[in-house]
This record gives C-alpha cells, structure tokens and sequence, in this order.
C-alpha cells in the first residue's frame, strides 16, 4: 500500500518550491521593469467600473 502521508508531504513541498520560484521571478520582472526609463509614447487610460452604481 502506497504511503500517501509521505507522497502528500513530498507534493507540498514541490508546490511550495514552485511557488517560491513563481514568486522569485514576478519580482525579479517587477524590479526589472521599474529600473527601466518610462516609455514616451505609455499612456495611462483610467478605466470606467461599470458594476458600481454612481447614481
């Protein structure tokens, strides 16, 4: 019979290694992107909420 606890544990881990690698690398692209000159032709569009109710 399979040993489910161990091969739970051994997922959990991997996961939590995947996640660490994801989160690593969104950063690195974070900093990487506010290092950079802003782009003179980027725009900001405010962006209408169309669920709320302003009446």
């Amino acid at each position: 019979m399979p040993d489910f606890k161990t091969m739970y544990f051994q997922l959990a881990a991997r996961v939590a290694d995947a996640l660490d690698i994801l989160l690593k690398a969104q950063q690195e692209g974070e900093g990487e992107f506010m290092d950079e000159e802003p782009s003179p032709g980027l725009k900001v569009i405010a962006i209408k909420d169309e669920g709320s109710d302003s009446e």
